[in-house]
């Protein structure tokens, strides 16, 4: 990537800070249902799927990777770019043929295979970074692949992959992504569509735009009182009919993670509101912490969802938009 392109962009985050100083390193980006792995172990221990009709391998976890690291590495060429943090779930076990009358007990290692479902990682460009109401986010690139999105026992097709570039709060590794920085559906064939993808996600990502979001909830507080009632009626949409949803903006996050919102209002060591009640800021983080509790899959619409509600949220109580005052009672 040229140059003179990633030089318009930072010139474009106004407030934005590049220095060289290493942060410090934390993985937690996403909790519930996931353990690390490295890029090794995906390489030297697990299998590839195929289309079951045609017998086509599948995109592999570690070319996807690799895919979107290559672009990293190319699109903020002469940044600080980290290693890819990884976490995978959904185990998928099996067994070479000539093990398939073993046993479990009598089953070697080298009987078994296995592949993980699902997979997610985060690349993080540390000298490219904002401090934002008292805390220092650096960019961060995520990647999303679920084999269960793809139809496996069919015919060699594109297979379907998420992405998402924004900042991540280091104060408690939260990400903060808006629908700018996010593309749920990517269809890719081969390596080279997610490499042209990745690139074309990052091109049209607006820096600037997430950072005056980010500061403008700052600058808005909700009382005790309408925290609570949001929080209510956040619980409320869950049981409303589909039509009724329909009427009103998207809320994704499960009645679990709202529960933990107003947990963390009052325990969180960073957000916890307070006497005067609590920033949008800080409801923004409580909302992005819990959605951290969120299967790989389903975590990068959460995310963004959470940045939707907040500033909509926000802009209805400065009277800018209407639209998200039903939450408001």
């Amino acid at each position: 990537m040229e140059t003179n392109l990633l030089t318009a962009i930072k010139e474009d985050a106004v407030d934005a800070v590049i220095i060289n100083e290493d942060a410090p390193r934390k993985t937690s980006f996403i909790e519930a249902n996931t353990e690390e792995v490295t890029l090794e172990h995906l390489k030297k221990d697990c299998i590839i799927p195929v289309f079951s009709r045609d017998n086509e391998v599948c995109i592999s976890h570690q070319s996807f990777i690799g895919s979107v690291h290559e672009a990293v590495r190319d699109f903020y060429k002469g940044e600080k770019i980290e290693d890819p943090i990884i976490r995978v779930s959904h185990i998928v076990k099996g067994r070479i043929p000539s093990a398939i009358n073993k046993p479990v007990k009598d089953l070697l290692e080298s009987d078994r295979t296995m592949y993980y479902e699902r997979m997610i990682f985060e690349i993080q460009v540390p000298t490219i970074h904002q401090d934002i109401n008292g805390n220092h986010l650096t960019l961060s690139v995520v990647g999303c692949k679920s084999y269960a999105r793809d139809n496996l026992a069919g015919r060699f097709t594109a297979q379907k992959f998420s992405m998402a570039v924004g900042f991540q709060n280091m104060v408690c590794t939260n990400q903060c992504i808006s629908t700018d920085g996010y593309r749920e559906d990517i269809r890719a064939m081969n390596e080279g569509d997610l490499y042209k993808s990745a690139l074309d996600l990052f091109g049209n990502y607006n820096i600037a735009r997430d950072i005056h979001l980010m500061q403008s909830l700052g600058e808005v507080n909700l009382n005790e009182h309408q925290f609570c009632q949001i929080l209510g009626r956040m619980r409320v949409y869950s049981c409303l009919s589909q039509k009724a949803q329909k009427r009103l903006p998207l809320v994704s996050i499960t009645d679990s993670q709202i529960n933990n919102v107003a947990k963390q209002y009052l325990n969180d060591n960073n957000f916890a509101g307070g006497e005067d009640g609590i920033s949008m800021w800080r409801f923004y983080n409580l909302l992005t912490g819990a959605v951290k509790n969120s299967y790989a899959d389903t975590f990068l619409n959460r995310t963004v969802n959470a940045m939707e509600l907040s500033v909509g949220l926000s802009e209805t109580l400065q009277g800018k938009d209407e639209r998200y005052a039903w939450f408001l009672g």
